[in-house]
């Protein structure tokens, strides 16, 4: 009965002029061809390979196709024309190989039906055995009409860090879709108003959410994999996204995503996992790579067969062997030509720059390979530049101009300085300027600086305010999980207080943050919710939170609203002064150029003593001809008192205050002033652990004479 019931199901996928013929090496993966369907896999210590074919709705195979080594493979590539087979169609592949080699490197078992590394789409379906993926094979003609990529320069960007299920999951988001690629279409008007110019979206790759067995202790409810670190696979967009089974579909959606984001002027960057995959450690189930080829695919010990651990989680991607390579370039190449991406963010980027037995190459090809790519030319490449086996290249990751970092320095070093600890003005002198220690020396300029205080990992910045230790209890490890290191201070007391001068305190910190952020040389990185004071509860290590605590609650209290009015105040502010977004380290001559002054108390005389915490810089800007055309003076006070600052004097100009975060912001954003002249024009008094920005304003009338009477 069931042998007839799978004859009518492959009958209904074909047509009369169903064949199996030898087929084509490339492209790899499923290609829909006329009359068929071009199947090709690589796998080079194979010995026997079979195409596997389900119905759509099949759960069961209902048709399988052993490839004969003779006729069917050419090198190491194994692979078949389907004559008259339909795209739709799920499959797979059973894979055997050699009994008399080493089990402990090839891993190959026929059990089960594996995921082919280069389809475009998965399908998946629970039975008893858990959760099954399947290949799909898709012929997906997406109307595009007059797209085109927003293209905005590196040095004008502003991103905005986000994750696609938590940022409109909770109820309170209001959209029609929660947390997939249609409720973000749904929040592009916020994305707008707030002023960002991309989403940079935590891992889209299909990857399974149920892979974490731990149980939160306090409630007993099953934790998930709700960031997705952890890809099944590189070419098809996460099921979930979609709210759907079907993989054509999650393509579409997220086309349609992209297209609606390219039509707002808003970029839309990856996060990539290319270090490691969502197959465990040896001993575990496997879906994909790990039973293609194993010993090609993976760091391994040669001897033991045991895995390199340079990503964290023991299966670290052998990114460097030529086949890999291949596989990353091709993935990356489909990204930007099919769904029409701006640009990807490289997570744990170092591990790219090791060689296949885990030593750090001086000249990674891969690394070479992207940079120089034509196909990759115009998109936007930063590197995460390290990995979880200790090496860190953050401004030594790559030569050249192609490639961004993130500054784990800039973040650590400005939490450090608003934390109030000796010897860092410094060093934010250096992060404020854009970081010329790590980029300069091989020729890069401020922008490859991608600046940020918080990202998806650690504290947001709501939490970096209010707690000193993480508190990450609910993960279900005993709170081993997550940095220790996180550069924080509570202001005073542990997490929630109804202490009045704490909570003003923790106000003005963020603001401090924000402010410094949005004026250093650089390109500032946001996570999504810190401009409405996200928190998760002094979670540093969030990744498998579905409720609440990892969520962007949309209802917040009014104090928040003002913090995200300081927000898109900022960002607009940088976006409408050229001399915060710097081209380059030096000036050119005959060219527009920044230059930058160092002060302290008293103008010319900064205080670089490790007891000093407080620091002053003017930003002066001026056309090809030499033409002063804005001036901008900021004032950081880490100090625990008020200090007075001397003011920068220049004949025609006066100064008006932008930004004083010691204004108490409670009831309106007082703190931002929008362009108040101020009163005394020689000295600025500086609250105690405050940031200032005071622009200067051309005087046609001689020397200006404000009204406001607060200095």
């Amino acid at each position: 009965m069931e042998r007839a019931s799978n004859r009518r199901r492959l009958l209904r996928m074909i047509s009369p002029e169903f064949e199996i013929t030898r087929g084509h090496a490339l492209p790899l993966g499923s290609t829909v061809r006329r009359g068929g369907v071009n199947f090709a896999l690589f796998s080079a210590h194979a010995t026997r390979v079979t195409l596997v074919i389900f119905s759509r709705f099949s759960r069961v195979p209902i048709a399988e196709f052993p490839l004969d080594d003779r006729f069917n493979r050419t090198g190491n590539i194994w692979h078949a024309f389907v004559g008259g087979l339909n795209p739709g169609t799920a499959y797979g592949y059973r894979i055997e190989g050699d009994a008399n080699s080493s089990s402990k490197i090839v891993g190959f078992d026929p059990a089960y039906v594996l995921i082919d590394p280069y389809c475009r789409a998965i399908t998946r379906y629970t039975d008893e055995e858990g959760i099954q993926r399947r290949s799909v094979v898709i012929a997906d003609h997406f109307e595009w009409e007059n797209d085109a990529p927003p293209s905005i320069p590196l040095a004008d960007s502003i991103i905005y860090e986000l994750h696609v299920r938590s940022f409109t999951q909770h109820e309170s988001a209001g959209v029609s879709s929660p947390g997939t690629f249609a409720g973000l279409i749904e929040k592009i008007p916020y994305l707008k108003n707030l002023g960002v110019t991309a989403v940079e979206l935590m891992p889209v790759f299909e990857f399974d959410e149920h892979e974490n067995t731990r149980l939160n202790p306090a409630t007993g409810e099953r934790l998930q994999n709700v960031w997705g670190y952890s890809p099944l696979s590189f070419f098809a967009p996460h099921l979930a996204y979609a709210g759907t089974t079907s993989g054509r579909v999650a393509l579409r959606e997220m086309k349609r995503m992209v297209k609606a984001f390219h039509s707002a002027g808003l970029e839309v960057i990856l996060d990539a996992v290319f270090n490691h995959t969502g197959e465990p450690e040896r001993g575990g189930a496997i879906s994909s790579l790990r039973g293609i080829d194993n010993a090609v695919y993976y760091m391994l010990a040669p001897v033991t067969g045991e895995d390199r651990n340079y990503s964290g989680c023991g299966n670290t991607l052998n990114c460097n062997h030529p086949v890999v390579r291949n596989l990353i370039m091709d993935c990356l190449r489909y990204w930007v030509t099919e769904v029409h991406i701006d640009g990807v963010r490289f997570d744990l980027a170092s591990i790219m720059g090791r060689g296949q037995d885990g030593s750090v190459l001086s000249n990674p090809p891969l690394i070479e390979d992207i940079a120089a790519d034509p196909v990759l030319a115009n998109i936007k490449l930063i590197a995460e530049a390290w990995d979880a086996a200790g090496l860190y290249q953050v401004g030594e990751f790559s030569v050249g101009g192609r490639w961004a970092e993130w500054n784990g320095k800039f973040r650590d070093d400005i939490r450090r300085f608003l934390r109030g600890d000796a010897g860092m003005v410094p060093l934010l002198a250096t992060r404020l300027a854009g970081s010329a220690d790590l980029f300069q020396a091989d020729g890069r300029s401020p922008c490859h600086s991608v600046n940020f205080v918080t990202c998806h990992d650690g504290f947001t910045l709501a939490d970096l305010v209010s707690f000193d230790q993480k508190h990450n209890e609910s993960n279900g490890e005993k709170s081993r999980d997550g940095t220790d290191e996180n550069f924080s201070w509570n202001c005073g007391a542990e997490g929630p207080t109804g202490d009045r001068s704490i909570l003003q305190l923790r106000r003005r910190q963020q603001r401090n943050f924000a402010t410094l952020l949005m004026v250093s040389h650089g390109v500032p990185m946001l996570l999504f919710g810190d401009e409405s004071g996200r928190t998760q509860k002094g979670n540093n290590n969030a990744y498998c939170q579905a409720g609440p605590v990892g969520q962007l609650i949309w209802d917040t209290p009014e104090a928040d609203q003002s913090l995200l009015e300081f927000f898109r105040k900022l960002i607009a502010f940088r976006l409408e002064h050229r001399c915060l977004r710097r081209g380059s380290f030096e000036a050119v001559p005959h060219q527009s150029s920044v230059q930058l002054e160092w002060h302290g108390t008293r103008l010319n005389s900064p205080d670089w003593n490790p007891c000093s915490r407080s620091l002053a810089l003017q930003i002066v800007d001026r056309d090809e001809h030499g033409e002063v055309v804005d001036r901008i003076f900021i004032i950081a006070n880490a100090f625990w008192e008020s200090l007075s600052f001397e003011l920068p004097q220049a004949k025609s100009w006066y100064w008006s205050r932008f930004v004083d975060t010691s204004i108490d912001a409670q009831s309106g954003d007082g703190s931002i002033a929008g362009g108040v002249d101020i009163c005394s024009q020689d000295r600025y008094e500086v609250g105690p652990r405050s940031a200032v920005v005071l622009v200067g304003k051309r005087s046609t009338t001689g020397p200006a004479r404000p009204s406001e009477s607060v200095s």
